[in-house]
């Protein structure tokens, strides 16, 4: 039996990267999509509560069965398991992407493509966000394609540890083919905002959010690194953000305890 293969993003349902990766996923197995209905990009592990979720069938892919949601990234992947496909069959591994830009070091918070993927995690399948670092709007996907095959059919074959996903990113297409796979850590960078003050014609006030990527990390075990150097990063992500490390410190240091 082929495996069952579910595919989501936060680009829409519509996008170059979804389209790509279908393509790639549908060489591996039986594929069915559950995707946004519009963009979602930056939605986090949002989930919609308080207003309604509407779901319909989608036929924009030859020989697929789709649907686009109206709620975030992680809403999808809980109504793809829990609607779609309540009472039948579950999937083997989620897939999420392939995202219009980077999701490197601490982007991986803010990611709609990796909180599909996260989902997927939370319940107990494993699952593989990518991304590409570009953000055009006709950015090319080709080199990818290979690796996404690749990585894919591991995990397929080989498996996750439980509660494990996989953050994948690939470096734009360059002169020179992609030099390998690195595993790697999440990168010490984040982005410095600023907010730039507007009007709008009528006089009110408004903010746009504006700022600088910048990576405190000299290390060549991490994600920025490894794109920066032409490799496909891949870094292990969990759902369980405890400190562990820092238990017994505050044991140690706290005194109401």
């Amino acid at each position: 039996m082929k495996p069952l293969i579910l595919v989501s993003n936060d680009d829409g349902i519509t996008s170059k990267g979804i389209l790509t990766l279908i393509n790639v996923m549908k060489t591996l197995g039986d594929v069915i999509v559950v995707a946004p209905d519009g963009p979602q990009s930056g939605m986090g592990h949002a989930i919609t509560v308080g207003e309604t979720l509407r779901l319909e069938e989608n036929f924009i892919f030859e020989g697929v069965k789709a649907y686009e949601c109206s709620g975030t990234p992680a809403d999808c992947v809980k109504m793809a398991r829990h609607f779609v496909l309540k009472d039948q069959r579950q999937p083997d591994v989620v897939v999420s992407g392939v995202n219009h830009g980077s999701n490197t070091s601490i982007s991986v918070l803010y990611s709609g493509t990796m909180s599909a993927a996260i989902e997927g995690a939370i319940e107990g399948t494993p699952a593989i966000g990518f991304s590409l670092c570009d953000f055009s709007h006709d950015a090319d996907f080709s080199h990818a394609e290979e690796y996404i095959r690749k990585i894919t059919k591991q995990v397929l074959d080989k498996g996750l540890p439980k509660g494990i996903a996989l953050n994948v990113n690939f470096p734009p297409k360059r002169n020179e083919a992609i030099k390998g796979i690195r595993l790697c850590r999440q990168a010490n960078a984040k982005w410095v905002e600023e907010f730039d003050e507007r009007y709008d014609p009528n006089g009110r006030r408004y903010f746009w959010m504006a700022g600088n990527f910048v990576n405190f990390d000299k290390g060549e075990d991490n994600d920025e690194w490894a794109i920066a150097n032409n490799y496909v990063s891949i870094v292990p992500c969990q759902f369980d953000l405890t400190a562990h490390q820092a238990l017994p410190v505050l044991n140690e240091m706290w005194e109401i305890l």
